[in-house]
């Protein structure tokens, strides 16, 4: 790796730029978790000119040159260098940055700001006209942003490009098509089954502070480090990084429903075993970031699923559940407890959803947000169309826009293109958790004794030390020896359900 000045420099300037986003997202956390509601458009403000400062930065030609300048120094050889892969990377942002106006990045911002704190309300209050106007101003900016980026072929496919780079439309429509069917195949068989759980033990009252304290010692079995992070409570689950060493979760808790903060939370818990595992000594450099959203969401979904509901886990967490739960209960053994938290059934929330009918709400969110893009679907239609994709896609009615069109934050922060990641990280996950139990000997038998050191560590070596080396196709391939493939997660599913369910 080169070490002249003039890479020095460069190192000193994208570390700056770094450094102004965690300050815009600890302002981002912030307004998520405690500040208050009419605090809203001065926030905005206060992102809106990060966003502005941000863009000036990426944007200039101090930047310009200095990556021309060092193009030269590249060793056609090695692409998969430290250098060659920051040199790559900070190339691709600056010319994706140079296509957007500096008052649009601003005007998104702001715009998406306000947005999020009225997506709350109208949510809370079941009003979907507070946020449809909010929203109809999103849709219009991200189809500018898609025009601004340019594509060949479709719309979305410039904003996929933000979030998983190189993936195009086409290419999900032939992922998602089969495997909709499959799941829905799988699906019905399930709901045929004779044997079926007995989920109201889940719905026993359960105090929230036990409910925070188990969940802490979940995070913290599986690895997650709280001298370099920490667990909070927002509307919608999410994490984020504002350091190195400064990691975010939050989940969310109901009284009645303790499913819902258990494997939120080890969901998040899973990406902020990524953002923790990613190297801190390169932080500032593409080096210490996540290949794509698909494999962050890979991390996420396999210790929320692979590991959160599998039997072996439970065998080491029950024990501990029971205690934390004293007297609620004791007449639940870990083989009811089991079959509950794994119960397969069509849902009305996707946070709250089995592994088989998970993806078909993406399904669902991604042929929404495909036709808003391109003006086929009317943001004052979108409740109609989302209620009717529920009864196409899960066969169930949605009784509210706040259990409906409402239930996620994403489209109220702009992040129209995210959705599809989910499904890529469940199909990576399952692809990965494979290739761990051949190369991990007796892995069931750790996750018994409490070692999922073993598993995170296995994570760590083969993906996270590896920042944005490799696209998420290479890492795949690499790491598995075979390209993404969707059988590893419909074998899986069918394994593990029709044992449960005796299809």
């Amino acid at each position: 790796m080169p070490t002249t000045k003039l890479y020095n420099e460069l190192l000193t300037y994208m570390k700056e730029i770094t450094t102004l986003s965690t300050c815009a997202s600890t302002l981002g956390w912030d307004q998520r978790t405690y500040m208050p509601f009419r605090a809203a458009d001065h926030r905005a403000d206060q992102l809106a000119l990060l966003s502005r400062l941000i863009h000036q930065k990426l944007t200039s030609p101090v930047l310009g040159d200095l990556l021309h300048n060092l193009e030269s120094s590249v060793d056609p050889t090695d692409s998969t260098s430290d250098f060659a892969v920051n040199l790559r990377e900070w190339k691709r942002l600056y010319f994706r940055s140079q296509k957007l106006p500096v008052d649009f990045v601003e005007e998104f911002s702001k715009t998406t700001a306000q947005a999020e704190m009225q997506w709350m309300l109208a949510r809370k209050e079941n009003r979907f006209n507070l946020f449809k106007p909010w929203l109809e101003k999103i849709v219009t900016l991200v189809q500018q942003q898609a025009s601004y980026y340019g594509y060949t072929d479709h719309p979305y496919d410039a904003l996929l490009d933000e979030y998983e780079p190189a993936m195009t439309t086409k290419q999900l429509k032939a992922i998602f098509t089969p495997l909709t069917q499959e799941l829905t195949n799988l699906m019905e068989k399930i709901l045929g089954s004779n044997f079926q759980p007995n989920i109201s033990i889940l719905k026993r009252s359960c105090s929230i502070i036990a409910q925070k304290e188990f969940c802490e010692l979940l995070s913290t079995f599986i690895g997650f480090d709280f001298s370099r992070g920490r667990l909070d409570i927002s509307t919608h689950p999410f994490t984020t990084q504002l350091g190195p060493m400064d990691i975010r979760l939050t989940t969310r808790y109901q009284e009645t429903d303790l499913a819902d903060s258990i494997f939120s939370t080890l969901h998040e818990t899973g990406h902020g075993i990524y953002e923790q595992g990613l190297p801190s000594l390169y932080f500032g450099t593409p080096m210490a970031e996540a290949v794509s959203l698909g494999i962050h969401e890979s991390q996420s979904r396999l210790w929320e699923n692979f590991v959160g509901r599998r039997l072996s886990s439970w065998k080491f967490f029950y024990p501990y559940f029971q205690k934390q739960f004293k007297n609620i209960f004791e007449d639940v053994s870990l083989e009811e407890l089991y079959f509950a938290i794994n119960y397969s059934h069509p849902s009305l929330i996707r946070t709250e959803s089995d592994e088989v009918t998970y993806n078909l709400h993406i399904a669902l969110r991604f042929e929404l947000e495909e036709m808003m893009i391109t003006g086929q679907l009317k943001i004052a239609d979108l409740p109609e169309a989302w209620n009717a994709g529920m009864k196409k896609y899960l066969k169930i009615t949605v009784p509210s826009d706040t259990l409906g069109c409402l239930q996620d934050m994403h489209w109220g922060g702009g992040a129209l293109g995210y959705f599809p990641t989910y499904t890529l990280g469940n199909l990576f996950a399952a692809q990965f958790f494979h290739t761990a139990q051949q190369e991990i000997s007796n892995l069931d038998q750790a996750f018994e004794t409490g070692k999922f050191n073993v598993l995170k560590q296995w994570l760590n070596e083969k993906i996270h030390v590896h920042g944005k080396r490799y696209n998420s196709n290479t890492l795949c391939q690499l790491v598995t020896q075979k390209p993404l493939d969707r059988s590893f997660l419909i074998n899986y599913l069918k394994e593990k359900y029709s044992l449960i369910y005796h299809l």
